[in-house]
C-alpha cells in the first residue's frame, strides 16, 4: 500500500461532495477548523449544487472529484458528507494519476465506496474519519484530534474497554472495510473488498436487524469472514426491528456469524455513525490486541 504524503501547515485541502447535497452554512465549521490547523481550504466548483438529494448531477460530482484528484496543489480531499451517491460516480473517475501521485481521501459511511475501490484497484491508503458535515453537529474532541494526527503523520493507536461479546486474541494485517451496507452493495464489482489475512472493520446505521443478518450472512457465505486476522465492529447505530422481533441485537447477529472462527473480535469500537468517530487509516498494517479488560488497535 502507498501512503500519501502527510499534511503540513500551509498545505491546500479541498472539500467535495460526491453524494448528498450540502450548504455553505453546514461547511463553515469545518472550513474554520481546517484553517485553525494551518491549512488552506478550496471548495469544488459544484459543492453547493443540488439535484434532488444529490450534490449536483453525476457528471458535476465526478468532475469536481476528478479536478481535485488531478490538482497537484491539493494535498487532501475531504468528502463533505455521506448519504448515498458515490457508487453512481465511481466509474466516471480516473484514478491512474492519483495512484502515482497519491493524496489523502477522507470520509466514512457512503465514502466506503472510495475506500474499497481505491484499495482494491490502486493500493493507496485512505482515511476513514469524520466529515465536514459532522464538525458542527458532532464536535467530539477525540474525533477531530485523531483525524488531525492521522493526516499530519503523528502516531496513532487506541485503547478501549473490552466488551462482553468481544473475543480475545491478537491479529495483525491490513485494515480494510467500512460501512456494511456499502460493502454489501459492492459485492462482485471491481470495487469489491478483499479480506483474506486482513483486519476487517464494519459499522452501520439505521438498518433493520434482518438486513444486518442478510448482509453478514452474505459476507460469510462469500468467504469474506472466513480467513480474517481480526474483526472490528464499530457503531451499529439506530437499528430497527419489525413488529415480530428478530430476537437478536445487531452485535449478537455478527457474533453468532463468526463464532466458528478463531480470530480476535472487537465490539464497540468508537468509529462509524457516532459522536466519537475515531480516524482509521484504511489500508495500513495494524495490530489488534483483544484482552479481557482492554482492547488495543495499533497502527504500524
Amino acid at each position: 500500500m502507498k501512503t500519501p504524503p502527510y499534511l503540513q501547515k500551509g498545505d491546500t485541502v479541498a472539500i467535495v461532495a460526491p453524494a448528498r447535497s450540502v450548504s455553505i452554512e453546514e461547511m463553515m465549521p469545518a472550513i474554520t477548523l481546517f484553517e485553525e490547523w494551518g491549512l488552506k481550504v478550496v471548495l469544488s466548483e459544484h459543492l453547493f449544487a443540488v439535484q434532488n438529494q444529490f450534490a449536483g448531477t453525476e457528471e458535476e460530482r465526478a468532475e469536481d472529484f476528478q479536478t481535485m484528484l488531478d490538482d497537484d496543489n491539493v494535498k487532501a480531499i475531504f468528502c463533505a458528507r455521506g448519504g448515498y451517491g458515490a457508487v453512481r460516480i465511481i466509474d466516471l473517475i480516473l484514478f491512474e494519476y492519483f495512484a502515482q501521485h497519491p493524496k489523502w481521501i477522507v470520509g466514512y459511511s457512503d465514502m466506503t465506496v472510495l475506500h474499497s475501490h481505491i484499495h482494491t484497484c490502486f493500493g493507496v491508503e485512505t482515511l476513514h474519519a469524520t466529515m465536514p458535515i459532522n464538525v458542527f453537529a458532532n464536535p467530539h474532541y477525540e474525533s477531530m484530534e485523531s483525524m488531525h494526527d492521522a493526516l499530519f503523520g503523528l502516531p496513532l493507536s487506541y485503547q478501549i474497554p473490552t466488551t462482553p461479546l468481544s473475543r480475545t486474541g491478537e491479529g495483525r494485517g491490513q485494515l480494510v472495510g467500512g460501512n456494511l451496507s456499502i460493502l454489501y452493495s459492492l459485492c462482485a464489482s471491481e470495487s469489491d473488498i478483499r479480506t483474506e489475512g486482513k483486519i476487517l472493520f464494519i459499522e452501520d446505521l439505521d438498518e433493520y436487524l434482518y438486513h444486518i443478518d442478510r448482509m453478514i450472512q452474505n459476507m460469510k457465505r462469500s468467504g469474506k469472514l472466513n480467513h480474517l486476522s481480526g474483526l472490528i465492529v464499530g457503531g451499529l447505530s439506530e437499528m430497527k426491528d419489525n413488529t415480530i422481533p428478530f430476537g437478536q441485537t445487531a452485535e449478537e447477529i455478527i457474533s453468532e456469524a463468526v463464532a466458528e472462527f478463531d480470530y480476535p473480535v472487537c465490539f464497540g469500537f468508537p468509529a462509524g455513525h457516532l459522536d466519537d468517530n475515531r480516524a482509521l487509516i484504511m489500508g495500513r498494517e495494524v495490530k489488534l490486541i483483544v484482552n479481557e479488560g482492554v482492547t488495543e488497535l495499533i497502527f504500524g
